[in-house]
């Protein structure tokens, strides 16, 4: 406080040497009052003193003298979570892929291998494949002759006996009448290949439809041979 009375008082002297004439200009007066008080008067070479030693403990700023243990940490948290994340990911995907794929008995029923040298010529061997019935028919010479002389013109559900099979001597179908699903009788009928007798169906020595209710032909599934003696349906 003193050193403000002291300042006003040092320029009170330089305003008393100021002419009266500028004085009295009012203007000028107002802008000599204006700078008077409104200087402002900062002591910043004062030194603040420290009480950082006084402080307590627990209200000291913490400071950090190396940040890796608290990396090292957020590190490993997001490492350990990442390869849980990925083996629960994994566990998934086997469970998914295990219940899409079929069991081994389902496998098993899928194809079916049958040794060929076991079917004499001119019989017709019935087996289980899928849940119905499998016909593996070692045709006669006869029967592939009757079989491809016939005019697919004629027949209701046109199919060459060349496309039916892929050897002569094998016909392979589906043993379900395509009526309504009974199983036809096989020699018998007006053409000498199966015979339905539930609603009298008829099919010739290729498995074709020629006579009864029945729309289309005997369904042919997909085999292989392998060598000469082995055949793989499915």
């Amino acid at each position: 406080m003193n050193h403000v009375i002291w300042h006003r008082l040092y320029l009170s002297k330089y305003i008393a040497r100021v002419p009266k004439v500028l004085l009295n200009d009012s203007l000028l007066l107002q802008s000599w009052r204006m700078m008077f008080y409104r200087s402002r008067f900062a002591h910043t070479d004062l030194k603040v003193p420290d009480f950082s030693e006084y402080r307590r403990r627990s209200n000291k700023p913490r400071v950090r003298t190396c940040d890796a243990p608290r990396k090292l940490l957020t590190y490993s948290v997001a490492g350990g979570g990442c390869v849980v994340a990925l083996y629960s990911a994994k566990s998934v995907v086997i469970q998914l892929l295990s219940s899409l794929s079929i069991t081994a008995d389902q496998l098993a029923l899928a194809t079916i291998e049958i040794k060929l040298s076991d079917i004499p010529e001119g019989r017709n061997v019935t087996f289980k494949w899928r849940g119905k019935p499998l016909f593996v028919n070692h045709r006669t010479a006869e029967e592939v002759e009757m079989a491809r002389r016939v005019d697919i013109s004629t027949l209701r559900d046109p199919q060459r006996d060349e496309d039916r099979v892929e050897r002569p001597e094998w016909l392979i179908v589906i043993g379900v009448c395509t009526h309504l699903g009974c199983i036809p009788i096989h020699g018998s009928g007006d053409f000498g290949g199966f015979y339905c007798p539930c609603h009298g169906s008829h099919y010739d020595t290729s498995g074709r439809t020629r006579k009864g209710p029945a729309p289309t032909n005997l369904e042919v599934p997909s085999y292989q041979f392998v060598g000469e003696d082995l055949l793989i349906v499915g």
